[in-house]
């Protein structure tokens, strides 16, 4: 842990510990200007990115803002998640959302703003990796940077993924970066502006579809099929008949892969310790309801919140005594459980499915099994193994989407040292869609694991350190990472009504960290123009807002009587 994440963690307890309602400004400050309000459901990027926003503009602005982050877990970060091996904090293991990309300007501009190291991410050890179908391995290389990422830029580079295919990447991925810009950004709309930039093209297709239109279809190149598949199957869980274009883009465009050393989830825990936001951790917020309340001068009304002790079981809800100008859902309103009014949100939420995913670590002396790979005894096994679909089998949604390779990665992430044997041991990474077996690592390692995965022992006697377990260290998490990214021309937008707010929408067009913190930068920027009164400079006024509506519909109805499948072969 860095002594900056150190120092937040120490900040948020601070304010658990000394604050049972929202402080108020203080009274000369008050006086001459009401201070806002702003409540923010969910401490991930999203919610991280809001608030830290927030604080900025609103500061540029001169705008005197009380924010206040209600974190479920107890833990700021979402999907960024560092676990310790061996619960050393002196081994620690990414567990989600492990790196971001150059392109990624809020991420690198906040590592640079806040002084976090960034390494190249990969394995501490080198060895080959791997493409296997279930059956065979299609691919090898025998590199010292193995990782998906680095596999991709190689086939940029010797030319196993053609010139328009990478043109194609990097043409999508800048006309996407215009959102950070003006005129696109900030937006209320994220359909309207998906069709300005004509990437509603791109989301209304499947990467199949999209790859095929653009003459980038590889059914003849098995080796080029199998790299496409495998970076929509590593990022989306997904093969390319069951996503969009531009996620498919997005996971075709891994270069300047880095990572913050120690964990990504620092990035965000100093946005929001930059935020100054009072953060109630382990807090749930169980219900969202309008006031009379209004501010002066003001026609809005005002929200109240209560929220529950998440580490309780049967918790009472608790009111926060405070009125909100400003609620912002940062997180899968679908999983939220927040009760309220049925006229509260007056543009509906989307249900929309999402992926199941097992992450499984684990630690062991052992490698991987030749036998497991259908190979020959002693034959060197690649460390590193993707996935893809067999020869003739059958792309499917969902969990039966890993096909008969019954997984969509196995890694070797980190080398550790076993606190009890002092031998060096590997920890592996699977991301798999069902819940993975003893049986499994059995065949996976080629030796017997028990039932409860790690042998519990309390046995103080050294000599027993002797004895070779096959899984000395074992941890497993469920994560809803990212929607299923289906096709689809249209999407949620930021605004769910006056006052109310929501990122999650952004999902369903790109689903990563840096996206999550771009939504909350842009609904950061829409409460403080509201604040300054700019409707019609930024488009907020009612005449625009029906006109972009008016707009969209045209454009939709235009798009369905006039575009057809079009369908590709990989």
């Amino acid at each position: 842990m860095s002594i900056r994440g150190f120092l937040h963690i120490c900040a948020a307890l601070c304010t658990l510990l000394h604050s049972d309602t929202v402080n108020a400004a203080p009274a000369d400050s008050a006086s001459k200007k009401p201070v806002k309000q702003v409540a923010i459901i969910g401490a991930g990027a999203a919610g991280s990115s809001t608030a830290y926003h927030i604080r900025k503009y609103a500061n540029e602005e001169g705008i005197a803002v009380n924010i206040t982050l209600f974190e479920k877990t107890s833990r700021i970060g979402g999907r960024t998640l560092t676990v310790n091996a061996y619960d050393d904090v002196a081994q620690p293991v990414e567990l989600g959302a492990s790196i971001f990309v150059d392109v990624n300007h809020i991420l690198c501009n906040a590592t640079r703003d806040f002084n976090l190291p960034v390494i190249s991410p990969g394995a501490d050890e080198a060895g080959l990796l791997g493409i296997w179908d279930g059956d065979k391995f299609v691919y090898q290389q025998d590199s010292e940077s193995w990782e998906w990422w680095s596999l991709a830029k190689l086939f940029w580079k010797y030319g196993t993924a053609p010139y328009y295919t990478r043109k194609l990447v990097h043409e999508t991925v800048a006309t996407f970066l215009k959102l950070y810009q003006e005129p696109y950004f900030p937006f209320r709309s994220l359909t309207t502006r998906a069709y300005e930039l004509g990437l509603a093209k791109i989301t209304g297709v499947t990467g199949q579809q999209f790859l095929a239109q653009n003459k980038a279809s590889c059914s003849i190149y098995p080796t080029r099929a199998a790299s496409l598949t495998l970076c929509t199957r590593v990022n989306y869980a997904s093969n390319l008949a069951y996503i969009h274009g531009l996620s498919t883009m997005v996971s075709m465009a891994p270069e300047g892969a880095m990572a913050v050393a120690g964990g990504n989830w620092q990035i965000f825990s100093n946005m929001v310790l930059e935020s100054g936001a009072h953060v109630y951790l382990n807090s749930s917020v169980a219900s969202i309801k309008r006031t009379d309340g209004k501010s002066p001068g003001s026609t809005a009304s005002k929200y109240m919140i209560q929220t529950t002790d998440a580490a309780a079981v049967d918790a009472e809800p608790v009111g926060q005594g405070v009125e909100f100008d400003d609620v912002v859902i940062a997180t899968p309103y679908q999983f939220s459980n927040i009760a309220h009014e049925d006229d509260l949100i007056q543009h509906p939420i989307d249900k929309i499915p999402y992926a199941t995913l097992h992450v499984t670590l684990f630690a062991s002396p052992f490698r991987f099994s030749p036998a497991f790979f259908n190979q020959e005894p002693a034959t060197e096994v690649p460390i590193s193994v993707l996935t893809t679909l067999g020869e003739g089998e059958e792309p499917r949604p969902g969990s039966e989407g890993a096909g008969k390779a019954g997984f969509f990665s196995a890694t070797l992430v980190k080398v550790v040292m076993n606190p009890k044997t002092q031998r060096k041991e590997w920890v592996y990474k699977i991301f798999s869609p069902e819940a993975v077996t003893p049986e499994f690592l059995s065949s996976l390692l080629g030796v017997q694991i028990p039932d409860a995965f790690v042998r519990a022992t309390d046995v103080e006697d050294e000599e027993e350190y002797d004895v070779v377990e096959p899984i000395s260290w074992y941890h497993a998490v469920v994560f809803h990472p990212y929607p299923q990214e289906l096709p689809r021309v249209t999407f949620q937008d930021p605004i769910l009504r006056e006052g109310l707010y929501y990122t999650s929408g952004i999902e369903s067009f790109i689903s990563t960290m840096e996206t999550s913190a771009l939504m909350g930068m842009n609904v950061a920027r829409l409460i403080v123009d509201d604040y300054l009164g700019q409707a019609g400079a930024r488009e907020k006024d009612k005449a625009s807002i029906y006109a972009d509506q008016e707009r969209e519909q045209k454009v939709l109805q235009g798009h369905q009587s006039g575009a057809t499948a079009v369908g590709g072969e990989l």
